[in-house]
């Protein structure tokens, strides 16, 4: 059975048309992603490139060929782009209509353009570098937790080599003569052609769709404001900690921090300097503690941290660090003369015994109400006497309100 060039021509100029619409429609639905819309156009301008393919023989070389080969690599070039764009980089102009124009000037230059097979190389190594590029940028974002990645890497990957291996394989299955359109070789590298943009278009759709279901979860477990985690993604790892925290972990400590007087703060600078104060407050804790701990905002001026093996002075230490470290980011904020402070408290535990994080939570908040007591603007460590003193307000609200929502 013989596959029919011309009909594989007509077939890859719809399926590069479709799949240009479908990802352009894929954007629509997320302007967010623009990277699709890159994306689209690239496999558009793909069609369009095949377009003027097939009209080789009743136009010139020179729109069948030439023009067909700049437009082909632009399409490379653009994807390239797009894959940038994903990433959150920025379009390299340059870089992008390089590759077109350098096609174009080397097919006037007679060494080049007289010599298909030298024509065929330069072509396939600019086709071969637009499509590693475009791997390596995939690549390069790889800490982000998107699956879909590496399969794209793959394709694009083997792609390029596929191209750079066409020039020893020509000499297999030699070009047709000029005027000649049925070839062995024309109609493998046009099947390839056609499976791999079939391949990178779904890949790139699930990227997308990845792209956007993560960003719904992250923005779930994120507070807006500071971008640190919210109440729940707080407690939900910080009671993950205490259930699989092994007996051979070490001491913990538990923070609450109430930022002092931000009622006052917002109705004096207003508003705005309110949330800055927030996120001055965000900033400055997340660069104090370690990267390990979990640090997160529980709701309006109040934040969590929790320090995993800790010993007891290293605790207070951290603790007073980051009192120190806000009193001095908050003295003025946006150029106001803010003044703002906190107050922590501050629970350890010293054993090795399964974590009780509810109740560290209420013996911090004891030791944070003692601190606001005697005055506000200082660290305040949970003692047994402290622990025992009557308060109205029960402290394990904070897991048993997650719960009632």
């Amino acid at each position: 059975m013989t596959l029919d060039i011309h009909t594989l021509f007509l077939v890859t100029i719809y399926v590069e048309a479709i799949l240009g619409l479908l990802l352009l429609f894929a954007w629509i639905q997320n302007l967010e992603i623009r990277g699709v819309a890159w994306w689209g156009c690239a496999h558009l301008m793909r069609a369009g490139s095949i377009v003027l393919f097939g009209m080789f023989g009743s136009v010139s070389q020179v729109i069948s060929i030439d023009l067909a080969n700049a437009l082909l690599f632009l399409s490379f070039a653009v994807t390239w782009t797009g894959a940038r764009v994903f990433d959150g980089q920025k379009p390299v102009v340059l870089a992008v209509i390089a590759g077109p124009l350098v096609w174009l000037a080397a097919c006037q230059l007679p060494g080049i353009g007289s010599q298909q097979e030298l024509r065929f190389l330069f072509a396939s190594g600019i086709i071969a570098t637009y499509t590693w590029l475009t791997a390596y940028e995939f690549w390069r974002g790889r800490e982000e937790p998107l699956v879909s990645r590496w399969p794209a890497i793959f394709v694009l990957f083997a792609h390029g080599s596929i191209f750079l291996l066409r020039t020893p394989l020509a000499a297999l299955l030699p070009w047709p003569p000029v005027g000649q359109f049925e070839s062995v070789w024309l109609t493998v590298i046009s099947f390839e052609a056609l499976m791999f943009t079939i391949s990178i278009a779904f890949i790139l759709l699930a990227m997308a769709k990845e792209r956007t279901e993560f960003c719904h979860r992250t923005a779930a477990m994120v507070d807006p404001l500071t971008g640190i985690a919210n109440r729940r993604s707080f407690l939900n790892d910080a009671s993950g900690l205490a259930t699989s925290r092994s007996a051979a972990a070490g001491p913990t400590a538990v923070l609450l921090m109430d930022l002092d007087h931000f009622k006052s703060i917002n109705d004096r600078f207003g508003h705005a300097i309110g949330d800055r104060v927030l996120q001055v407050f965000a900033e400055s804790t997340r660069e104090t503690i370690r990267a390990a701990d979990l640090f997160g905002r529980l709701g309006g001026e109040e934040f969590a941290a929790v320090l995993r093996n800790v010993r007891r002075e290293d605790a207070i230490a951290l603790a007073e660090s980051i009192h120190r470290h806000f009193v001095e980011a908050a003295a003025y904020v946006d150029g106001y003369a803010v003044g703002a402070t906190v107050s922590i408290g501050v629970v350890l535990n010293q054993d090795n015994n399964e974590l009780d994080m509810p109740e560290l939570l209420a013996q911090a908040d004891q030791a944070l109400y003692y601190a606001k007591e005697r005055g506000r603007n200082r660290v305040e460590v949970a003692t047994l006497d402290l622990i025992q003193r009557p308060r109205d307000v029960i402290s394990t609200r904070l897991f048993a309100s997650q719960n009632a929502a």
